[in-house]
C-alpha cells in the first residue's frame, strides 16, 4: 500500500511540475518609438494563428517614451512571431489611406518587413527558449 500511494504521489507531482518546466517568459521590448503618445497594439502569434486576425496574446501598451515593453508569462518554448502598430491617435484602430496603406507606425517581429502586405511568417518568427527571451523589435 506505501509503494503504490508513493508511485501515485510521485505520478501527481510530474503531472503538476511538467507543465511549469515547459514554461517560458518572453520579454517583447519595441523601441524607436517617434511621438510619446497613444498606445502600441502588440499581438503574438504561432504558426498556426500567424496568417488569421486572432493572436494567441496581446497588449495595449501605453507610449510615454521611445520605448515600451511586455513579459508574457508561461509561454510553451517554441516558435512565435509579433505584429504590432502605434495607434497615435488613440482611436482603436489603424489607420490607413484611400489605398489601404498604413498611415500609422507598425513593425513585426525580427524587424521583418512585408511586400504589399505584412511580413511573412518565416521572416518574423524567433525562437522561444526554455530559459526564457527577450525580444527587440524597431518601429518602422
Amino acid at each position: 500500500m506505501t509503494r503504490t500511494t508513493s508511485l501515485a504521489a510521485l505520478i501527481t507531482t510530474a503531472l503538476i511540475t511538467a507543465p511549469m518546466a515547459l514554461a517560458a517568459d518572453l520579454t517583447v521590448t519595441v523601441q524607436g518609438i517617434e511621438k510619446p503618445q497613444g498606445t502600441i497594439m502588440l499581438g503574438l502569434f504561432d504558426a498556426a494563428t500567424y496568417e488569421d486576425a486572432g493572436s494567441i496574446q496581446g497588449a495595449n501598451l501605453k507610449v510615454e517614451g521611445d520605448q515600451v515593453s511586455v513579459t508574457f508569462e508561461g509561454l510553451e518554448p517554441g516558435e512565435y512571431a509579433v505584429k504590432l502598430y502605434h495607434d497615435v491617435n488613440d482611436d482603436g484602430e489603424m489607420d490607413t489611406n484611400p489605398f489601404g496603406m498604413p498611415t500609422e507606425p507598425f513593425a513585426f517581429s525580427n524587424d521583418a518587413r512585408g511586400r504589399f502586405g505584412p511580413a511573412k511568417w518565416d521572416a518574423a518568427k524567433f525562437e522561444v527558449s526554455a530559459d526564457g527571451t527577450t525580444h527587440t523589435i524597431t518601429m518602422n
